[in-house]
């Protein structure tokens, strides 16, 4: 009689013989505890080999203010962040860890859908702790300022404190 386990056993192929019978040897958390690196032995050809296993995080799509919906763009966020930083002493690595931020909120979320708007409040939080310059140029874009009379009222916010904006 033939008895199936409950769980099916996910297969790995052999990199060297592409054989599907593998068995782990050593697995261990790495990359801060992002990813999980696994030795594995081939039981035909007995070699060994590693693998690094990752969870696919799915980010929201983005509801615009016109209705409509796009997937979420990292490219578009780094972008526009890197615009506001132009010729600032903010370093790329600030950059990355504020865009890890972002990213980590929006998907803390738990909603497969977000509106623009809210990506938009966390560019402008972020870049309000990396740099001011940062914060109100890129402000000045995102609320559309009209005048003069609008970058005064952003900067006296923004010289009373955090959350007061």
């Amino acid at each position: 009689m033939l008895v199936r386990s409950f769980w099916p056993r996910p297969l790995m192929h052999c990199p060297f013989c592409g054989a599907h019978d593998t068995k782990v040897i050593d697995s261990r958390l790495v990359a801060a505890g992002e990813q999980v690196r696994r030795r594995r032995e081939c039981l035909n050809c007995q070699e060994r080999f590693t693998t690094f296993e990752t969870a696919e995080l799915v980010m929201p799509r983005l509801i615009k203010q016109d209705g409509t919906r796009q997937p979420f763009d990292e490219e578009k966020l780094r972008a526009g962040m890197q615009r506001a930083l132009e010729k600032r002493p903010v370093s790329i690595e600030r950059l990355e860890e504020a865009i890890a931020y972002i990213k980590h909120k929006l998907r803390a979320t738990g909603e497969r859908e977000i509106k623009s708007r809210v990506v938009g409040e966390l560019v402008m939080e972020e870049l309000r702790k990396l740099d001011e310059v940062a914060f109100i140029r890129f402000a000045s874009v995102y609320r559309q300022f009209q005048d003069l009379s609008e970058f005064r009222e952003e900067i006296d916010r923004l010289a009373r404190g955090p959350g007061k904006v």
